[in-house]
């Protein structure tokens, strides 16, 4: 707002974020790679929040002038608090525009706006259950530890430490009961950095749980959800665990494909394609990253050619533990969002990928087979979504479009290789015919349009033609309605047509006529007597209405809205 105030009316914060990289850079050398795309990002914000203040400003004078025309002096909280909850303005920016016009704040007020919000987002958890479900989950992980084994085995043995039924602790769960298992030490990959947690099965001598999906709530217990698909299952219970591992694998080939995918767009588009988000399940995987732009045919192209040239190079995953700040030096990439500990595991592919990542991998690229891109959308300003495929879950896609390109080339009887041609020429055979359709039904309107200057009417001084036209479309009475104009020279056209009781109206007046009568106007009193609706220029306007039993009504209200002209 200063900056506006002096003068400023384009962004200008973001030409000093270098001094901020230069100063913290030292500490945060991603910031030194990044800071031609932080400086973008700070000017998008810029951009986008001067639109903001735009709005903002105007509701906050608006207001100023209210409260000054009732002659008190303070700003009411729930206008202040508007302007901190909708348009993002800090309680100190209001504060300073209203004292420049002699207006102080309801700060107490705020305040009690401020508390009720709060009061509403607590009830609302509250009301969801998951607070009391997090206090549970709190005391279990207080008093036991879940060992995740499942790097290197997915399967194992185990003991049951908790049960869980609807949230609260259980001793036992029965046959077709939902349940949350909690055992010392697992093979399951809990959901965790965008990898979905695995399913499997987990077995008692006494009971059978189908494991749908697996948790970490809070940091050190892994959960295992699922239903008791035989028998009780009881804490204290020895357990044989295993996971799904078709699942596993599929999961493992896509992680490993979102890396190889990183660092793709990174060659491709430049360090400032950075991760933001990913979904990895086994059915598919999803990586945002930041850039402005839609991936053009070519860079789509060579991102997959280079994440299949490295899968086919078949080169060896490497995993260490590392010091967080050693892996940052050594090139490792690291999530700007994501916090770690001072000691992190570092995955790496050849000399292609190197992340911080705890995630199941693949041991080589070769393991991922195949990485088939099937859709790249934007998703926010400045972060783009891409979705692919892995493995035989490629290798199906691909067979489905062979498939659909045959079903064309049969339905076309040309071989699959010569589908486009074919399309191509029935798309201008058809545009011919379009064309040729056209002129014939340019030649009726003209033939229509003379036989319908026989009706030509004067009403109050004013030549008036008011007619229906058989099986015409919107088009084919608008092309009417401006060859009678034309061939009237002065006057007002009213042409409709009626299909399954509904009225359609085209309505021109000549430009001679349009200061005193506005063709918009006109259509819009005519279709309210069809109990529709219209609208449109002054010289041209069209409209439609519910009831063409009216039509002859609709007529007559013409007349009388020319007379009263």
């Amino acid at each position: 707002r200063h900056g506006v105030l002096l003068g400023m009316d384009r962004p200008f914060l973001y030409e000093v974020s270098g001094a901020v990289v230069d100063e913290m850079g030292e500490a945060y050398p991603e910031l030194v790679d990044r800071r031609a795309y932080i400086a973008d990002r700070v000017r998008r914000e810029e951009e986008r929040f001067v639109e903001t203040l735009s709005k903002g400003l105007a509701l906050l004078e608006g207001e100023i002038a209210t409260v000054a025309q009732s002659g008190a002096r303070e700003l009411p909280g729930e206008v202040v608090f508007k302007l901190y909850d909708t348009y993002g303005f800090p309680t100190d920016l209001t504060e300073d525009i209203a004292r420049g016009h002699n207006v102080t704040l309801d700060e107490e007020g705020f305040r009690r706006e401020m508390a009720t919000q709060r009061e509403r987002s607590r009830e609302a958890w509250k009301g969801s259950g998951d607070a009391l479900v997090s206090e549970v989950y709190g005391r279990i992980a207080s008093d036991l530890v879940t060992s995740f084994r499942g790097y290197d085995s997915l399967v194992g043995e185990s003991e049951v430490q908790a049960l869980l039924r609807d949230g609260a602790p259980v001793a036992e769960a029965a046959e077709g009961q939902d349940v949350e298992v909690i055992v010392s030490e697992t093979p399951f990959y809990p959901e965790s950095g965008g990898q979905v947690g695995d399913r499997g099965t987990l077995q008692s001598d006494a009971a059978e749980v189908v494991v749908e999906d697996t948790l970490r709530p809070v940091e050190g217990l892994i959960v295992h959800r699922g239903r008791v698909t035989s028998g009780t299952l009881k804490v204290g219970d020895p357990v044989h665990l295993a996971v799904d591992s078709a699942a596993r694998a599929a999961t493992v080939r896509n992680h490993s494909g979102t890396h190889l995918l990183h660092a793709a767009l990174r060659r491709v588009l430049g360090e400032q394609a950075m991760q933001k988000g990913s979904l990895v399940s086994p059915d598919r995987l999803r990586f945002d990253f930041t850039h402005d732009a839609p991936l053009s045919l070519s860079e789509r192209e060579r991102i997959e050619d280079l994440v299949n040239e490295w899968i086919e190079d078949n080169a060896d995953a490497t995993v260490r533990q590392m010091a967080y700040k050693e892996a940052i030096g050594a090139g490792a990439v690291a999530i700007f969002e994501e916090k770690y500990g001072d000691e992190v595991r570092v995955v790496s592919f050849g000399d292609v990928s190197t992340e911080l990542c705890g995630g199941t991998h693949a041991g080589a690229t070769g393991d991922i087979g195949l990485l088939k891109i099937v859709s790249e959308t934007g998703i926010a300003a400045g972060v783009r979504r891409v979705e692919a495929l892995t493995g035989l879950s490629a290798l199906e896609y691909l067979r489905e479009q062979e498939a659909g390109l045959r079903r064309i080339g049969e339905l076309l009887r040309v071989p699959p290789a010569e589908a486009a041609q074919r399309v191509e020429k029935l798309l201008e055979e058809r545009r011919l015919l379009e064309r040729e359709l056209e002129a014939v039904r340019s030649e009726r309107r003209g033939a229509a349009s003379k036989d319908l200057l026989d009706d030509v009417r004067e009403v109050g001084g004013v030549r008036v033609l008011a007619a229906r036209v058989e099986g015409a479309g919107g088009k084919e009475l608008r092309g009417m309605v401006d060859d009678l104009r034309a061939r009237l020279g002065s006057g007002v056209v009213l042409l409709a047509a009626e299909k399954g009781g509904n009225a359609s109206l085209a309505l021109g007046v000549t430009p001679d006529l349009t200061e005193r009568l506005r063709a918009g106007d006109l259509v819009r009193e005519i279709a309210r007597v069809l109990g529709g609706k219209g609208g449109g220029r002054p010289d041209f306007a069209q409209a439609g209405g519910p009831d063409a039993t009216k039509l002859d009504e609709a007529f007559q209200k013409l007349d009388q809205l020319v007379s009263a002209k």
